[in-house]
């Protein structure tokens, strides 16, 4: 039923649980995971533009680096990518791209000024305007 499950990360405790789940299911159903670190440039802060961004890339790739330990503990094949834009944009846009039959996704991610830069849940408009199934993993209190 899945051959290709698309893991969106963003490093935090509600990607975590995203990546569980996503590691299972593909191990289940023998698919391959595509973790997704999305750059979102829209967050503020244009006088540094060029570190903020740097920053991000380096917190993308220990986000992918996550996701693709979690993988390689139970042996599902993981490719890895990194994107710039709108989070839910190109989340999208990567389901299209890689022709995923499932979104796995946390529900909690962003925090801080981030969270309040961008209106509305980065989850819930991938939800509502996905052409394939989307699953969302709560962050574990």
């Amino acid at each position: 039923m899945y051959d290709e499950v698309l893991c969106p990360t963003d490093g935090s405790p509600g990607s975590d649980a995203a990546v569980e789940h996503a590691c299972y299911l593909a191990e289940l159903a023998d698919a391959r995971i595509h973790a997704l670190f999305v750059v979102d440039e829209t967050i503020a802060g244009a006088d540094g533009w060029d570190v903020v961004v740097e920053r991000e890339e380096e917190r993308g790739e220990r986000a992918l680096d996550a996701v693709a330990a979690a993988g390689e503990g139970r042996e599902v094949p993981v490719e890895r990518h990194l994107r710039r834009g709108r989070p839910h944009e190109e989340i999208l846009d990567a389901a299209d791209d890689y022709e995923v039959d499932l979104i796995v996704m946390g529900t909690h991610g962003r925090t801080g000024v981030g969270r309040f830069l961008a209106a509305g849940s980065v989850a819930e408009r991938v939800v509502r305007h996905s052409e394939v199934p989307v699953l969302t993993a709560r962050l574990k209190r």
